[in-house]
């Protein structure tokens, strides 16, 4: 254990469980101190981390651990980033930023002002897929990039896996947007460049439930589209698909890590994950993580980099 670097876990839903699994089987970090407010959250935790002290508060896992890792509610999130920055524990937050643009700027300028190393869990930045587009696009193989679409589709939201949070339900800090289609957003940026936000239509149910359809278009500033299709209800498979158009040749990213090739026929599969795929992303993003704490040059997303995503999720929601 003295060779790793001890990691407070903060937040114990699923992504908090599952950052514990990758955790419990890396070679550079374990989890010293796990919190969070409900006594369930914290019964299914601890067996993934049995050698994690419970804390009676987030400020005890802070003192606690010498890096930080958050996966509670975006509000929170800002309040213990920023006390774990003034104690200058590097911090892996978790998508998206945030939910209120002036808290999020005014917590990006804290954490800068620290120089606390900070990034942000949008896995596929360290992906085989985004990785190939990049190199396609750079080599010329794939030609001129001409836009990228995001198609995302749900039977139901929250997914069944998602059921105990039951915050992302509502249209205060949850929905479909900022939990999935940020990631793409951020997948779209590193390709793109910063896009501004040119029109964007949601729906919402009501006053208090999330979005359950929403399209919008943005540019980049050569004027490349990027358009967003999102939608909840009926009876089908689950879809989360990002397509990223050539001249030559275009790619379709399924389900995050999946990757396919078209040359104007059929998609044909280039990449296809491992049976442990979610835990070896997470692997690979603790491992850049580890060079972000170091200060060493690395993949992972940068609080700018997840701050101009917020603009754009925020953006769309507003309507």
């Amino acid at each position: 254990m003295d060779e790793k670097t001890s990691v407070g876990v903060i937040g114990l839903g699923i992504m908090g469980r599952r950052m514990l699994e990758a955790l419990s089987s890396h070679d550079k970090f374990y989890a010293s101190h796990i919190w969070d407010p409900s006594a369930v959250s914290v019964a299914k935790a601890t067996p993934l981390a049995p050698e994690a002290r419970v804390c009676d508060s987030p400020e005890a896992v802070i003192e606690g651990a010498k890096a930080i890792y958050l996966a509670c509610p975006p509000d929170p999130r800002r309040l213990y980033a920023m006390i774990a920055a003034d104690c200058g524990k590097p911090l892996f937050l978790e998508k998206p930023l945030g939910i209120n643009m002036a808290a999020s700027r005014s917590m990006v300028h804290h954490l800068e002002k620290t120089r606390v190393p900070a990034a942000v869990n949008f896995v596929q930045a360290t992906g085989e897929p985004l990785a190939a587009i990049k190199t396609a696009l750079q080599s010329g193989e794939m030609g001129d990039l001409v836009g990228i679409d995001i198609e995302v589709s749900y039977a139901q939201w929250p997914r069944l896996w998602q059921k105990d949070a039951a915050w992302l339900k509502l249209r205060s800090e949850g929905g479909m947007t900022r939990e999935v289609i940020s990631h793409f957003m951020f997948f779209a940026e590193r390709l793109l460049g910063t896009t501004h936000l040119n029109w964007t239509s949601p729906i919402f149910p009501d006053e208090t439930l999330c979005e359950t359809n929403l399209s919008a278009r943005l540019f980049n500033p050569d004027g490349l589209p990027l358009n967003v299709f999102a939608n909840v209800g009926g009876a089908q498979p689950d879809k989360q698909r990002v397509f990223v158009k050539g001249t030559k040749k275009s790619f379709k990213v399924e389900q995050f890590s999946e990757l396919w090739v078209s040359e104007g026929d059929r998609f044909s599969q280039v990449v296809f994950p491992s049976d442990n795929a979610r835990i070896d992303g997470l692997h690979v993003q603790l491992d850049h993580f580890d060079k972000c704490i170091r200060g060493e040059p690395h993949l992972l997303a940068t609080i700018q980099e997840a701050l101009s995503v917020q603009e754009k999720i925020e953006g769309m929601l507003a309507g």
